[in-house]
């Protein structure tokens, strides 16, 4: 994922290859149009060494995150990054108008903003829901009130590829892309309901399924369903009927509880001293603690809060980082846990990259 220019001794060093097996795949990848030269290196006193860099705009593709109330556009190329993001109001319904109506706008995105001279690798797209393992039927939604939609209902009125994704699974793997330590990391989706990913973030070889090798998703594509572990036995009735889950404790809900309050109030609320805010946040983070808690006791690797909570949370972390310490039987302090990077259109973002990763490892 690094993008920077670099020398055909430096990617023999750094995969184990020899020079002339480099110069060779080199000489391929600059006919297709993937790699160019791009100068010389300063001589540390031998010859020059030509460097040469990615061809980044060559291929793209546009992640979009279906929400109950929005829709959510990203488009990213080979460097993996978000070039433009939009958010839209577009509230969701199961219907062919909607359907329709969604892929008007989403060409009418394309056209603005589509890449003419470049090849377009297709569609990413998340859902808040379960997708079955085949990628070809939403299981299930809770947010969009749905159940064993064919994806083809939403595809059928795209132009191009695409592919279906959960939206936390989408946020996690967006979290790690470009992360040269390669860890293993929990991602916990703090939205308007709680979710997550576990990420086996180690380098893929060539022609693996990134989704598949990077995202654990268990044995019904449902795993990380972090929201309905059971915090409080007996606790708040959840959405889904039991009594307890985290999600009636750790979601976005819990703090933007006055009538069509939007997240960014509360946290406004809260920065300016309020003491309702300041109480509620005290309650949300004891809560947050023992979920953060009990993942690292189970995974025993980095925590990430993302989602929408993940975006404002940054200043409060330290609080968040002492709880979990007094909680944890092996960890003094909680530097485990980490903000996300991503605070914007997160899952859509994921969801476009499988398909940046897809056309890279299948090279």
């Amino acid at each position: 994922n690094n993008f920077d220019r670099t020398s055909k001794p430096e990617i023999a060093q750094a995969l184990g290859l020899s020079l002339p097996t480099v110069q060779q795949n080199i000489r391929e990848l600059i006919h297709m149009g993937l790699v160019r030269e791009a100068g010389t290196f300063d001589s540390t006193g031998g010859r020059k060494a030509l460097a040469v860099t990615s061809v980044k705009e060559s291929h793209w593709a546009l992640g979009i995150d279906i929400t109950g109330n929005h829709l959510g556009f990203v488009l990213t190329d080979l460097s993996g990054r978000t070039l433009i993001h939009e958010r839209i109001k577009l509230r969701f319904e199961n219907s062919t108008a909607y359907y329709r109506e969604l892929g008007k706008r989403i060409d009418d995105f394309r056209e603005q903003h589509g890449r003419r001279s470049s090849r377009f690798l297709g569609y990413g797209i998340s859902v808040p829901g379960i997708i079955d393992r085949s990628g070809t039927t939403l299981l299930y939604s809770h947010a969009l009130g749905l159940r064993d939609l064919p994806c083809r209902e939403i595809s059928d009125f795209l132009d191009g590829t695409s592919f279906f994704i959960n939206d936390a699974n989408a946020a996690g793997f967006a979290e790690t892309y470009r992360d040269d330590e390669r860890d293993d990391a929990v991602y916990l989706f703090l939205s308007r309901s709680v979710g997550g990913a576990l990420l086996q973030n180690r380098r893929l070889p060539a022609g693996n399924d990134p989704l598949g090798e990077t995202i654990y998703t268990g044995d019904n594509n449902r795993s990380s369903e972090f929201g309905h572990m059971t915090l409080y036995p007996d606790g708040i009735r959840c959405y889904c009927g039991k009594l307890g889950c985290a999600d009636s404790y750790c979601s976005s809900r819990v703090l933007a509880t006055e009538e069509g309050e939007e997240l960014i109030s509360f946290f406004e609320r809260l920065a300016d001293g309020e003491s309702r805010a300041e109480a509620v946040w005290a309650g949300y983070l004891k809560n947050l603690a023992i979920v953060v808690n009990n993942l690292r006791m189970v995974y025993d690797t980095k925590v990430i809060i993302g989602g929408e909570v993940g975006r404002y949370i940054g200043p409060y972390m330290k609080d968040l980082e002492t709880l979990a310490a007094r909680r944890n039987t092996f960890d003094e302090e909680g530097s485990y846990l980490t903000a996300c990077r991503h605070k914007v259109e997160s899952s859509a973002l994921g969801a476009a990259l499988i398909m940046i990763e897809r056309f890279i490892t299948g090279i």
